[in-house]
Order: structure tokens, then C-alpha cells, then sequence
């Protein structure tokens, strides 16, 4: 079995694939949130637990794949996948096999995360398409019809908005981040639901809708993210909501990098 493990500054995603016969199939796939300060033994701990709650032998882990915007907790991760699977993980860094043409200035700028999702997407939904991705930080990215990666856009995510402005404005309490009855509110709560909420449908389509007048087409859209399934029901352009993609994008690339990828140590 693969284990691909997609970390992000809030959350992170597990998801762990068989690899047996023609196609790889997905087994398992586990949301938690990063803690920047747990240990090695408590992430070991906890994946352990995670395995056993599915019945599955966390021996039968072969092959460990690791994308991480988050590097203060990749050494802890590295020990992890040592100490408590003898695998040496393959991290997606500079130097990995993408499969995709990156047109931008500095390919080796571009988030780990942000190659799965848009390699995963291409190979799910073909080109072009936009992926639409709701973390800390919302990011648009672009792929052509031919399978390159165009470029993308990078704004402050749903609840990063939200809490910006609770933590400035003295006098508004925090809400609940939801859709609004309606879109004029009639108490203070429902002013900030309406404004958080609204406002941040009309920064998506707003933007994606500069993207197609730059393109001079409106390609597919498929959103991902914690937030895609709250955003995409007002949005008047978001077609698919796919929260596999990075997990699919990793063993994706995790398959094309098979042959340089560590092997497992002996126990």
C-alpha cells in the first residue's frame, strides 16, 4: 500500500492507496489538523490508532508520499515514517517528476500541494480546466488544454478573511461562517454572516470570471478544499467539487517518480 499524506497549514489529509492490480484504488483517507507542535511519537501514535480504528496492518505500508507546505514539521514527519513504518518517505520537492509543464518563472516556487492538485485534476477531468482550491489561502490554478500549468492566483482564504476582521473590529463578536437566510441581514450577526459569506462568493466569481475573459473561454472549474461545498452552492461558475484530487495527484506522482522513490528499511 501507498500512504500519501497531503500537509497544509490547517489541515491534513491522509489517504492510503492499493496498489495491487492494474488500477490503484483508494483503501482509507483521514482529515485532521496540523499540530506544528506534536512530537514524533504522538503523530506515530495517532496514525497507529487511525489504522487500527480500519482494521488495516500498518505493516502492509510500503511506500510513503509526503507533500507539506508546512516545513517546521517535515523532520518530524521523516521520523515518523521511519520509526514507525521503516520507510523512508518521498517528499514532493524540487527534482520530482511532475509530468507537467510548468509555465512560470520559478517552477521551484510552487507549493507541493498546489502540484498534486492541478497534476490530479488533469488527470481526472483532462483540459482546461481551472481548479479552485479553499484552504488557508484560496488559490486559482490553470491548466491548459495540452496538460500545462498556466499559472494561478493566490487570496486570503474564508476563514482567514473572517477572523481578520474579528480580531480588528472591537466591537463584532465571531460568528458562524454559513450561508445567510438572506443577503440583507436584519441583527448583527446576520450583517456579518451576509458580508462574510456574499462577499467572499463574489471575490470566487469575480475572479474566476477574470480568468476566462484572460483565457477567452470558460474552461471546467472543480473545487477542493474545506470550504468548496459551502462556497459552491451560490457559485455561478464552480462545476465539480473534488476533495480527492491532492491525494490522487500525489499517488499520481508518487507513480512517476516509483523508480527513484526510497525504499523501505528494514525493521
Amino acid at each position: 500500500m501507498l500512504l500519501a499524506l497531503d500537509v497544509g497549514n490547517t489541515n491534513t489529509k491522509l489517504g492510503l492507496y492499493r496498489l495491487t492490480g492494474q488500477e490503484a484504488s483508494l483503501a482509507a483517507h483521514w482529515r485532521l489538523t496540523t499540530h506544528r507542535a506534536q512530537t514524533v511519537d504522538e503523530y506515530g501514535a495517532l496514525f497507529l490508532n487511525l489504522f487500527q480504528m480500519k482494521g488495516i496492518d500498518p505493516g502492509s505500508v510500503k511506500h510513503i508520499i509526503i507533500s507539506s507546505v508546512v516545513p517546521p514539521i517535515e523532520s518530524t514527519l521523516r521520523e515518523v515514517c521511519v520509526t514507525y513504518f521503516h520507510i523512508e518517505p518521498l517528499f514532493v520537492e524540487p527534482g520530482v517528476i511532475v509530468g507537467m509543464p510548468l509555465l512560470v518563472d520559478h517552477p521551484t516556487e510552487l507549493g507541493a500541494d498546489r502540484l498534486a492538485y492541478c497534476v490530479g485534476a488533469y488527470e481526472r477531468y483532462g483540459g482546461p480546466c481551472i481548479v479552485v482550491d479553499f484552504g488557508t489561502a484560496t488559490k486559482f490554478e490553470v491548466i491548459s488544454a495540452r496538460g500545462e500549468y498556466m499559472g494561478g492566483t493566490i487570496a486570503p482564504g474564508l476563514s482567514l478573511s473572517a477572523e481578520a476582521l474579528f480580531s480588528r473590529a472591537a466591537r463584532l463578536s465571531r460568528v458562524e461562517i454559513k450561508r445567510p437566510a438572506k443577503v440583507i441581514g436584519t441583527n448583527t450577526i446576520a450583517h456579518v454572516q451576509s458580508g462574510v459569506y456574499y462577499g467572499y462568493i463574489g471575490l470566487v466569481d469575480g475572479m474566476l470570471e477574470r480568468i476566462f475573459a484572460e483565457l477567452g473561454s470558460k474552461p471546467q472549474v472543480i473545487a477542493s478544499g474545506i470550504m468548496a461545498r459551502l462556497i459552491a452552492g451560490d457559485s455561478r461558475y464552480i462545476d465539480k467539487i473534488d476533495d480527492m484530487i491532492t491525494l490522487d495527484g500525489l499517488r499520481i506522482l508518487f507513480e512517476r517518480n516509483r523508480d527513484a522513490a526510497p525504499r523501505s528499511r528494514p525493521s
